[in-house]
């Protein structure tokens, strides 16, 4: 896979692309093979003590990478040969139960969805540690003025904390649809060649219950291989975060620019920005925001493409499926990495914001003017005043407050003090710090929760994983034997 984001940057790889090796998938799905079997002793399907075999077998580091490379070359199979060499590992009279019933679906399906949960832990941690920083960033700006705009102009005066308060409001919602997508999401699949229980019979909706509860996982109501929904559903949630980002990066760009110059993203010393220009300080970090999330939304119409499954199953679907799920993973984590960097680092510049504020000669108070003045003659009339002098103000250059206080509709009903206390952007931010409060108290509350280890909640079972599962964190989340665990 391309690395979109440039690997000279001064941010660490947050571990996804880790995570998609080959290797660590591999191992999500012998965890899958060791699950089946276990599920399946439960029900006397294989021998108890053929599972507890293929659950110890179940290690990639036990396996002979070379006859694997071999048998891929030769097969041309994605878990064939990993079927063969964990049966071999396993050995009479056991070795035969390795992947009974199963296709080849339904383990690298279930095992790829193990690998998606590690990422999707990654993600909200690092979405905690924005949050975090963007809690520190809300309460330094709940009352530093800041111009509003709407449609690229001044509107009303705001606050910066406000601005962060809205960052903040849309990634908690983005928490928010993670978790409630997780039940649907994380569930294993074991129906078979086409998703019929056909090999297991009246016993595969248990196994597949057992499979999931071992993995922490619901269990697929109708194991079809061709649904797709609940994948496609992940990449667009993470487009919607992606948006999101693409959106406050491309909001710090801008008032990153020199025209602007109110915020800026951290630029630590001997970072830079040209070889040819050495006064440039470039907005690196934002425009990898920007590009990653750009990139992350056009998955979403590969995932919606993939969902099209012809008939009971198509390996075209699940590659494209594939492809979306690891593309957008794996930039999802350099966006963050690089999101969290900007929120930790952003220096803000009050002056600069005040002075902008200032750009207009009070301007941007045309809405107060035109209120205080409308409690008296009425809100057009007062509208129709105020107009008047704003775009006479804008056009010929002249102060905004000398034109006011010439007009007789106004001078009738405000006096000159009164227009200049009207002038004031500092007294018209409206709730801004109060919101810019509530959203750092909203942040720094789940960036706590989002830092302590996930539980993995499933649709179906709610119990906590085994001692076994927890005392072994190096493999994706189930129950192995102990070393000493007698054979049952």
């Amino acid at each position: 896979m391309t690395d979109t984001l440039p690997t000279a940057t001064r941010v660490s790889d947050p571990g996804i692309r880790a995570l998609y090796r080959l290797e660590n998938r591999w191992q999500a799905w012998l965890d899958v093979e060791a699950a089946l079997a276990r599920a399946q002793a439960e029900r006397g399907i294989i021998p108890a003590r053929a599972a507890d075999a293929i659950a110890a077998a179940a290690r990639l580091d036990k396996m002979d990478r070379k006859r694997i490379d071999e048998a891929l070359a030769r097969t041309g199979h994605t878990i064939v040969p990993l079927v063969w060499e964990l049966g071999r590992i396993v050995g009479e009279p056991h070795g035969g139960w390795v992947h009974w019933g199963a296709t080849t679906q339904n383990i690298t399906q279930t095992g790829d969805l193990l690998v998606l949960r590690q990422a999707h832990d990654v993600f909200l941690r690092q979405i905690g540690e924005i949050l975090s920083a963007m809690a520190d960033l809300a309460d330094r700006g709940a009352d530093l003025p800041i111009a509003g705009r709407t449609h690229g102009q001044h509107a009303v005066p705001a606050t910066f904390g406000y601005k962060v308060a809205v960052w903040i409001d849309e990634l908690l919602r983005h928490t928010e649809r993670f978790q409630q997508a997780a039940p649907r999401l994380f569930v294993a699949m074991l129906g078979g060649g086409a998703g019929t229980f056909a090999s297991l019979g009246e016993n595969g909706p248990a196994v597949q219950q057992g499979i999931g509860r071992l993995l922490g996982f619901g269990s697929m109501t109708v194991p079809s291989r061709a649904i797709g929904d609940h994948l496609a559903e992940n990449i667009m949630l993470l487009g919607l975060l992606a948006a999101t980002s693409g959106k406050i990066g491309r909001e710090i760009y801008t008032l990153m620019k020199t025209e602007f110059a109110e915020l800026e993203e951290p630029v630590p010393p001997g970072t830079v920005g040209s070889s040819t220009m050495p006064q440039k300080r470039n907005p690196k970090l934002c425009q990898d925001i920007i590009a990653a999330a750009a990139d992350i939304r056009s998955q979403v119409p590969l995932a919606l493409e993939a969902m099209m499954t012809e008939h009971e199953a198509d390996r075209t679907t699940s590659l494209m499926m594939d492809t979306a799920e690891q593309r957008a993973c794996i930039v999802t984590g350099d966006m963050l990495a690089r999101m969290a960097e900007v929120m930790r680092g952003l220096q803000l510049d009050p002056d600069r914001m005040r002075a902008n504020l200032n750009l207009g000669g009070g301007l941007i108070m045309a809405e107060a003017v035109m209120l205080q003045l409308g409690s008296t003659i009425g809100r057009q009339h007062a509208h129709d005043a105020v107009y008047d002098a704003a775009q006479q103000a804008f056009v010929q250059r002249r102060p905004f407050g000398d034109l006011l206080a010439a007009d007789s509709r106004v001078r009738a009903h405000l006096g000159a003090s009164q227009i200049h206390a009207l002038l004031d952007p500092t007294a018209y931010t409206g709730l801004c710090a109060d919101m810019a409060r509530q959203g750092a108290a909203r942040a720094r509350q789940a960036a706590e929760h989002l830092g302590r280890p996930a539980a993995n909640p499933t649709a179906n079972d709610t119990a906590p994983p085994t001692a076994n599962a927890m005392a072994r964190p190096a493999t994706n989340g189930i129950a192995r034997p102990a070393a000493t665990e007698p054979p049952t």
